[in-house]
């Protein structure tokens, strides 16, 4: 859990860069160009590697906290259960998102 959690954090340093530079860039146009922005390959695939960072990250850092301050064996495992599971639907959520702008579906 150290490590992945200094990788994550390591790797989210440009990708937040890269991302609110994305984000400033989207200010004052409208729904079209945003989408078409949004759309282009390398945009794409910054978006999603920074959702995955960031939700890795989060699963990582709640999974520590839960650990940590959780001590009755059947609640720590219920919600370490419940952590991965709501990691999963945040990036997949996120993910088809990002998909259906770029494919257009």
């Amino acid at each position: 859990d150290f490590w992945g959690l200094r990788l994550t954090a390591v790797a989210a340093i440009p990708l937040t860069i890269a991302f609110v530079l994305i984000v400033v860039s989207l200010l004052g146009r409208n729904h079209a160009a945003a989408q078409q922005i949004l759309g282009t390959p390398l945009v794409a695939i910054v978006i999603l590697l920074f959702i995955g960072a960031g939700t890795y990250h989060m699963r990582i850092g709640m999974q520590v906290i839960i650990e940590d301050y959780v001590h009755e064996e059947i609640a720590k495992l219920a919600l370490i259960m419940l952590n991965t599971f709501f990691s999963i639907a945040i990036g997949l959520a996120c993910a088809y998102a990002i998909f259906k702008l770029s494919f257009g579906v």
